[in-house]
């Protein structure tokens, strides 16, 4: 990386035995330009020389967001260490170019470096587009696009109340995202009549808005921006909308899409498209031949202008073989640019979103194929052609099956179409998988890889791990969608090819979890240490393992712990150095450095009395309270050396721990039941409190979720939990592997028409087979899905007893509960144990400086710096400071 000195303010013409190629601008799509350049051995035979506006390297903007959620800037650089210097390349950043004479062939830079050039690569992106609104220019109004973008929103969201995203696609959500998580009452304004329009249909709209809005967020749709207000200061107050309403708001982003950064090439007289984008053929080359143009700044040769990274590398591609042709000497004339695919698969607000194909259905004769669950957010609609042919679909809330689907587009599918709609635990499954693809089929969009290059790379290139897969061809080194289908390729290439694939649970172990678990319980092993030695690899023995196997197998002798005689207290001896960041100090570690308290509070039944022990910690200490989903109440902003302190206190009212920190069962919701509710069949309530007493503190592969509905109404969501019960009128009916959460899953009927007892029992088998069997941190659906035989297999084990194993799971199950003891009440009762519970360990009585907090709806949050980086003054659009 270069900067500009006084030596390099001047021309540096271009030498004729080593040609120059420029290229302007250095985001994700000038990135990969460079890299397929090096690929092509042109940065050995030719001066490579580029020109960033920005003050750093490329970086993923795709995940731009992320810093928000911990991640710095410097963790989204998608430029490996050494790249440049390893190539030569000279790299301007913070040193835009500011002209281009095609004439004299030179690229002069805002800092005065000029630059003769051979060939010129435009990659200048595009800008956000601020739509003409009165009051645009208010201070507190920004736009959402680089790392400097968020510095300044974050800056200035400090301290206030309420802000508003103008736009509801991609960007605009991302952005919404972001407000919501600098703790801002969030709303969206977006003109078209649902969100994300150019990527859903009307009910996959309709299902976003629903989801989005349970989070808080506050949807304006079929309206526009009509004016921005502000105060005496000039700053923000409200936003008036075009149906004659106002949203007061503090803050103002606009995100209402892009335009292409064309303006140097209408400078030098480029042909530019009438409604913007540098004008391309099918080689990426302009109306000059010696400038290529790459990304959202051009406009494509089928006349189309992509805002997407996958089409800009694709093009990026396409110009540095035709620039390595070039420079060779040599006409292969074998890879164009005429258009691509725009399928898209985002997480947005933690919700998956995906668009394929044809998503709209414009085909004439199409039909078709939808599922729709509006409680749980999920939308799925596939487009049929008239003779059968996928032509394309939408997904919202569950895009799972995104990567076996995509690929198929253009194609009839082996499997009815609602058969791919459907949910795992709806209806017949879909077994399709990857490897039921053609070789043609695309796997990893970003980088066009398709099922035949991946395979390729295990059978041609000896390729044996998924790591070494990606290098080879890159497939799943961009939004990483793809990774589940290219894992399953690559292991299924590998077995077809004879190569024994290492199923060993890590580094340290060649065994899985099940297999650890099987030979801790049957050579009743106590330690960790003494696992290692004599079952780990030849080169782990004797070492101190690694960060996966050690809570994997913490967790395991937990498990085991009454049945090999090993201490049931986690941070006892050995098992305190073996447990996950949470397990430490037995609470949720939060974002600055504080911990979060949670109570059991079984089945959701409360007395005032202890409602009122929780209100008054809370507010002893200082505590932003709340109650979750769980039907819990969470206790968040404690330093470390209060936990003791706040727990002798819930101890003392007769609570216990909650179990949030650890992999063990969390909590069994419940509705009121019969006893209150005119529908309910059953005592919902006490069902779940007899539950979640029986099951506390049982360690397992995952967290457990558990809900009991008093009826067929289900307002316990119990068909979304690990393990859930719905009453009947003769009895209850037992669901499992169900979650929700990332990738949700409707739970299985396992048995129905229960009597106490019986459910009970039921529960306990399934429960033990599945601590026994499951892989590490693998929940009950992805178990259920995995495991050979799935439900029927499982059924057959836990309920007709066909492996003869009841008795000895029902057996463990009574173990763990005769020898169940509370962590936070043993922690209490041992002064030795306590010492642990401090910031400092030179100096135990001092307080973390680090954990502050600051006011926000009469309660507290963190006061934290999201993002690293200088302190820079905040900026309207127009460069005015602000406040």
């Amino acid at each position: 990386m270069t900067k500009p000195t006084e030596s390099t303010q001047r021309t540096q013409p271009a030498q004729p035995a080593r040609p120059t190629i420029v290229l302007i601008g250095h985001g994700m799509v000038g990135q990969r330009f460079l890299e397929a350049l090096a690929d092509r051995g042109v940065t050995g035979t030719a001066r490579v020389v580029v020109f960033c506006e920005e003050p750093r390297p490329a970086y993923d903007r795709v995940q731009l967001s992320s810093c928000f959620s911990g991640r710095t800037p410097d963790d989204l650089s998608l430029v490996e260490d050494g790249f440049m210097a390893r190539h030569g390349i000279e790299l301007h950043v913070g040193d835009p170019a500011v002209a281009v004479d095609r004439e004299a062939r030179t690229v002069t830079s805002q800092a005065g470096v000029e630059i003769a050039y051979d060939t010129l690569v435009l990659a200048t992106g595009s800008y956000p587009f601020v739509p003409p609104v009165p009051g645009k220019d208010a201070t507190g109004c920004f736009v959402y696009r680089t790392v400097e973008d968020l510095l300044a929103i974050e800056e200035y969201a400090k301290g206030l109340g309420t802000g508003t995203v103008v736009g509801g696609g991609l960007l605009g959500l991302e952005a919404a995202g972001a407000l919501k998580g600098l703790g801002l009452t969030t709303h969206i304004v977006e003109f078209n009549p649902r969100l994300m329009s150019l990527q859903v249909d009307e009910g996959g709209g309709a299902a976003l808005r629903r989801t989005v809005e349970d989070m808080g967020l506050i949807v304006h749709t079929g309206v526009g921006g009509k004016e921005i207000t502000a105060g005496e200061d000039g700053a923000v107050t409200a936003m008036l909308l075009s149906d004659g309403s106002a949203v007061d708001t503090d803050l103002v982003i606009f995100s209402a899409g892009v335009r292409p950064r064309d303006q140097l090439a209408r400078d030098c007289g480029l042909t530019v498209g009438e409604r913007g984008g540098i004008a391309i053929d099918e080689r990426c080359r302009t109306s000059d031949p010696s400038v290529y143009a790459i990304g959202e700044c051009a406009l494509a040769a089928d006349g189309r202008v992509y805002g997407l990274v996958a089409p800009g590398y694709e093009m990026a591609e396409v110009a540095a073989d035709a620039i390595g042709e070039a420079v060779a000497d040599r006409t292969d004339q074998e890879k164009r640019f005429t258009g691509a695919d725009t399928s898209t698969k985002l997480k947005l607000l933690g919700v998956d979103v995906a668009s394929f194909g044809d998503a709209h259905g414009t085909a004439p004769g199409c039909l078709d194929v939808v599922y729709s669950d509006s409680r749980a957010g999920v939308y799925k609609k596939l487009v049929i052609g008239a003779d059968g042919e996928l032509l394309g679909g939408v997904l919202v809330g569950d895009a799972e099956a995104y990567g076996m689907l995509r690929p198929l587009t253009g194609t009839v599918p082996p499997l009815a179409p609602e058969q791919l709609v459907l949910p795992a635990g709806v209806g017949a499954p879909a077994a399709l998988g990857p490897s039921a693809l053609p070789d043609e089929a695309v796997i990893c969009n970003c980088h066009n890889v398709t099922k035949g290059t991946i395979r390729a790379a295990v059978t041609e290139h000896s390729c044996t791990t998924v790591p070494a897969v990606k290098k080879c061809t890159k497939a799943g080194t961009g939004c990483g969608s793809c990774v589940k289908a290219l894992t399953s390729l690559v292991e299924d290439e590998l077995t077809a090819s004879g190569v024994s694939v290492d199923k060993g649970l890590c580094g340290c172990f060649a065994h899985t979890r099940a297999e650890l678990y099987e030979i801790v319980r049957t050579l009743r092993l106590t330690s960790y240490a003494e696992l290692l030695d004599s079952h780990g690899r030849e080169e782990a023995r004797s070492g101190d393992g690694c960060e996966v196997c050690k809570p994997a197998v913490a967790s395991i002798i937990a498990s085991l712990a009454p049945t090999v005689g090993a201490s049931g207290y986690v941070l006892d001896g050995e098992q305190a150095a073996l447990q996950d960041t949470n397990d430490h100090f037995l609470a949720n570690l939060q974002r600055n450095g504080s911990y979060s308290i949670v109570p059991r509070i079984p089945g959701g039944e409360i007395t005032p009395e202890k409602l009122i022990v929780i209100g008054e910690v809370a507010r002893d200490f200082g505590l932003y309270t709340k109650i979750t989903g769980g039907q819990r109440i969470d206790l968040f902003g404690a330093r470390v050396d209060q936990l003791p302190q706040i727990w002798a206190r819930l101890v003392d009212a007769g609570f216990e721990s909650g179990h949030a920190y650890g992999k063990a069962l969390r909590t069994v919701k419940s509705c009121v039941g019969q006893t209150w509710c005119r529908y309910g069949v059953q005592d919902s309530v006490r069902m779940a409190i007899d539950l979640e007493l029986r099951y506390r503190g049982l360690r397992s592969p995952h967290k457990l979720k558990s809900a009991v509905s008093g009826c067929a109404r289900e307002c316990a969501e119990a068909r979304g939990k690990d393990f859930g019960v719905i009453a009947t009128s003769n009895g209850w009916n037992l669901y499992v592997g169900g979650n929700g959460g990332a990738d949700p899953r409707h739970a299985d009927l396992l048995a129905q028409d229960l009597d106490d007892e019986e459910l009970i029992r039921v529960i306990d088998r399934f429960l033990m087979f599945y601590i026994r069997t499951a892989d590490r941190l693998e929940r009950t659906s992805a178990w259920l899905e995995r495991i050979e035989g799935g439900l029927d297999h499982v059924r057959d084990v836990v309920v007709h007893d066909s492996l003869g194993l009841c008795a000895e799971l029902e057996a463990m199950m009574a173990e763990h509960v005769a020898h169940y003891r509370d962590e936070w009440a043993e922690t209490l009762a041992d002064p030795e144990r306590l010492r642990r519970f401090v910031s400092f360990v030179n100096a135990p009585g001092s307080p973390d400086p680090s954990v502050r907090f600051v006011p926000e709806r009469d309660q507290v949050k963190p006061d934290l710096t999201i993002l690293a980086g200088p302190t820079i003054p905040v900026r309207t659009l127009e460069g005015s400071t602000s406040r």
